[in-house]
């Protein structure tokens, strides 16, 4: 255990200095808490593209865009974009001094343009990375995900070994988070000196992430007041329906512990029970209907085609194929414990949804400028 977790002897370099990428997110907004509310922690700045009137404790905004520069420019040519070195010059300025950087920006939408999330989760992140070595900065905490894994077994659980190449490569999130553990690998191999740490959770929801995750992944057209136990009738038991969630929290505590402990590598974020259809129908006060995955998958293609959901099908197809995780060397190594299990956090999620809830930050608001009539205009899935 390091001084600055125990409070003894070096732990007076207590001022630990933190920068904080996509700070607020849902598992921004819950990461910057945590690090505010420890005494090793002198301050935090929170790294965002839109600045919020939020002032979490011991925190200062920077803004930034790590997407930032012409993406299409850059590989038409064989010179530097002025904007991307502009973009790598300023988070170099905001990683000096830095006792760790904790990556957790990435942007989900718009699904529909694969080369603006490319910009910013593939290419955003190699800028972090220049940016991290040409600061010096000795520790890296990357938010990667379940869904870099190739996809694995049901019957039982892999460790951070199992091969991170993602579930459908030609899902675009799988793509991008495999893709950026390769840049890791690199990063690694080349910079020894820096502790790199790769989180992988399962999904992670609570009450304030509610609005958002309707935005990202439910789309407009969500009833979302109606989702309540009793209301919704069925749940559907598909070939493959088994995940894991953890509450938003929950995964903060463990990035806390990232930035104080001197670990290295992946860690799987879990908490349980495993979620099934058994589980879904008993938070939702449904029944479990056994349906063929065909007619399911069909019908998710459609609402894409039709924009009715910001997701596409590619996205299910990946989802029935995620393995199941060990989250052993997080307890052996970590010290780390889920608090709430992932029941706790659906029902959470559940809440956050029908009373329409969200959090002190843009991406957060649980209503956005114009509503879901400005959603529906500006294209469902086309604009982040």
């Amino acid at each position: 255990m390091s001084a600055a977790t125990d409070g003894a002897g070096g732990a007076a370099r207590a001022g630990l200095r933190v920068v904080v990428l996509g700070a607020t997110g849902n598992v921004g907004t819950a990461v910057v808490r945590r690090l505010g509310d420890d005494p090793h922690i002198a301050s935090v700045v929170g790294v965002v593209r839109r600045v919020p009137s939020w002032t979490p404790p011991k925190t200062e905004w920077a803004s930034a865009d790590i997407g930032g520069g012409d993406a299409g420019a850059a590989a038409r040519s064989d010179t530097e974009d002025p904007a991307e070195r502009a973009v790598e010059e300023r988070l170099t300025e905001l990683f000096r001094g830095a006792d760790a950087v904790v990556h957790l920006a990435w942007l989900m939408q718009p699904m529909r343009d694969p080369l603006a999330t490319w910009r910013t989760n593939v290419l955003g992140t190699l800028r972090v990375l220049r940016a991290v070595a040409a600061a010096e900065v000795p520790a890296l905490v990357y938010a990667s995900s379940v869904g870099a894994y190739a996809p694995g077994p049901h019957d039982r659980f892999v460790d951070e070994s199992w091969p991170t190449h993602g579930g459908r490569p030609d899902a675009a999130y799988c793509r991008e988070k495999a893709y950026v553990e390769r840049l890791l690998d690199g990063f690694e191999h080349d910079h020894p000196g820096v502790r790199v740490v790769r989180m992988r959770p399962g999904f992670l929801f609570r009450r304030e992430s509610a609005g958002e995750q309707r935005r990202l992944f439910g789309g407009p057209f969500v009833p979302q007041r109606l989702v309540r136990p009793g209301v919704v009738p069925v749940v559907p038991d598909l070939p493959g329906l088994r995940f894991q969630a953890l509450h938003t929290e929950d995964a903060a505590e463990a990035y806390r512990l990232a930035v104080l402990r001197p670990v290295r590598g992946a860690f799987n974020l879990t908490a349980d029970p495993v979620v099934d259809a058994s589980v879904l129908a008993d938070v939702l006060g449904a029944r479990v209907v056994r349906l063929p995955p065909g007619p399911v998958r069909a019908a998710a293609g459609a609402a894409w085609r039709l924009r009715l959901v910001p997701a596409p099908p590619e996205l299910l197809d990946a989802f029935l194929r995620l393995p199941l995780m060990d989250r052993g060397r997080a307890e052996r190594e970590l010290g780390w414990t889920p608090r709430h299990s992932s029941a706790e956090a659906l029902r959470e999620l559940l809440r956050g949804l029908r009373e329409v809830a969200g959090g002190p930050t843009p991406p957060l608001a649980a209503t956005t400028d114009g509503g879901r009539a400005h959603e529906i205009a500006t294209g469902v899935g086309r604009r982040p």
